[in-house]
């Protein structure tokens, strides 16, 4: 299983645990990326990714999230046909970076896209994607039914 896991995925076990909605990612998030750890799956990362932790200002975080992020086993490029392939993300609406995260992910054959941002799915399910792109708690929850 090779999972593709957007910025807002990696630090969202950082955020405000107070609230139900972001304790419940965040114990789907880190459920999974333990299992790539373990290699039972694979976390799959771009430069995509990195560009946007840079923009993390909060040192301590910026460490924390890091040391999610080196679970990761395999970097997937942004080249000229993911580029091309944002470029048609964003006329749906998607913002530039996350269309291309999607594309990249898109061109890595990934087989999930994981992201938390509501809009963000919202917009997946109506546009056509060769990858399916889900909530983790949503995707998470699937899984350990079909396993069981």
């Amino acid at each position: 299983m090779r999972i593709y896991m957007d910025a807002c995925c990696l630090n969202r076990p950082f955020d405000d645990l107070s609230q139900e909605r972001i304790k419940l990612e965040s114990e789907a998030i880190l459920s999974i990326l333990s299992r790539c750890q373990s290699r039972r799956w694979s976390l799959v990362g771009s430069p995509v990714i990195d560009l946007e932790l840079g923009k993390i200002t909060n040192v301590e975080k910026l460490k924390k999230v890091r040391m999610l992020y080196t679970v990761k086993n395999e970097i997937l490029p942004v080249d000229l046909n993911a580029t091309q392939r944002a470029n048609e993300f964003q006329q749906y609406g998607i913002k530039t970076v996350d269309s291309l995260h999607l594309a990249v992910a898109e061109f890595g054959g990934v087989d999930i896209f994981l992201t938390t941002d509501d809009n963000f799915l919202k917009i997946t399910k109506r546009i056509q994607i060769k990858i399916k792109a889900e909530n983790p708690v949503t995707w998470f929850m699937e899984v350990l039914k079909n396993e069981h």
